[in-house]
């Protein structure tokens, strides 16, 4: 008789200690490369795209964080306005987005912010756009091994309002509101578009809801903010994400609301 669960990912024992944390590849890290015991910045930011953090380094305004303690990634420093940030560029989808931030989490990390590409799925929202997430549609495997069963995850992080006003001042639409990640971007069908715009979605992206259940689970500051660039019923330009300087502004406006938040 076969006794494994029909389905294995809504069959987790959530209140099990994991046998392998972060903790443990942190100091595995340490010892292999010889790195000091150092805390990371208070808030470090995941770059989904990555071309960010490419045009800060080639601009110098970003430089490596030597002691970050990563096999998989590197870490870059940054300042502005008074707000020392770390940055990790392409933490592609839920799965990596959560093991980099299970790592920042436990190197003293005290928010963590996602900026992902999204594409837009209500079509009342403007090209380009940014969506600030308060909620997730769960439609990934990386959340159900942090919470149980349920269709959406919230954002257990009061930061949404902060990261709005900053924002506003940028020009492109600012809205808040929820988001629909998926871990298969491909399999994004006609009928599943239209469900969720019916049901207030205003975007799909990889990472909101993995990055929520995380937080929620391990009580870590988290934030979403999602640059809406492409749409499967948009004519037009796709994925114009603006300049780079765009892009640092958007950079500059989430820290100081990240700054604000680790105030309060």
């Amino acid at each position: 008789m076969n006794s494994q669960p029909e389905c294995p990912l809504l069959d987790h024992d959530l209140d099990s200690p994991s046998a392998f944390t972060p903790g443990d590849l942190v100091s595995a890290v340490r010892a292999a490369k010889d790195l000091p015991d150092v805390t990371v910045p208070l808030i470090c930011v995941l770059d989904f795209d990555g071309d960010l953090t490419d045009w800060l380094v080639r601009r110098r305004l970003a430089a490596p964080f030597e002691p970050w303690a990563c096999f998989h990634t590197t870490m870059y420093v940054l300042e502005s306005d008074g707000v020392r940030c770390g940055i990790v560029a392409r933490t592609i989808g839920g799965p990596y987005a959560v093991l980099i931030a299970e790592q920042l989490h436990v190197s003293g990390a005290r928010l963590i912010l996602g900026l992902t590409s999204a594409g837009r799925v209500s079509p009342s929202l403007p090209l380009p756009s940014f969506v600030v997430v308060t909620c997730a549609v769960r439609d990934e495997g990386t959340s159900f091994h942090y919470l149980p069963p349920a269709g959406q995850v919230c954002c257990p992080t009061p930061i949404a309002d902060l990261l709005t006003e900053e924002m506003r001042q940028l020009g492109p639409a600012v809205v808040q509101g929820s988001v629909w990640t998926t871990d298969a971007p491909y399999r994004e069908t006609a009928p599943q578009l239209q469900r969720h715009a019916a049901a207030g979605v205003l975007a799909v992206e990889m990472q909101a809801a993995s990055l929520f259940a995380f937080a929620t689970a391990r009580k870590a500051g988290a934030g979403v903010v999602a640059h809406v660039t492409n749409a499967v019923d948009h004519p037009d330009e796709q994925f114009d994400k603006g300049t780079d300087e765009d892009s640092y502004l958007l950079l500059r406006a989430m820290l100081r609301a990240g700054r604000r938040f680790l105030k309060t």
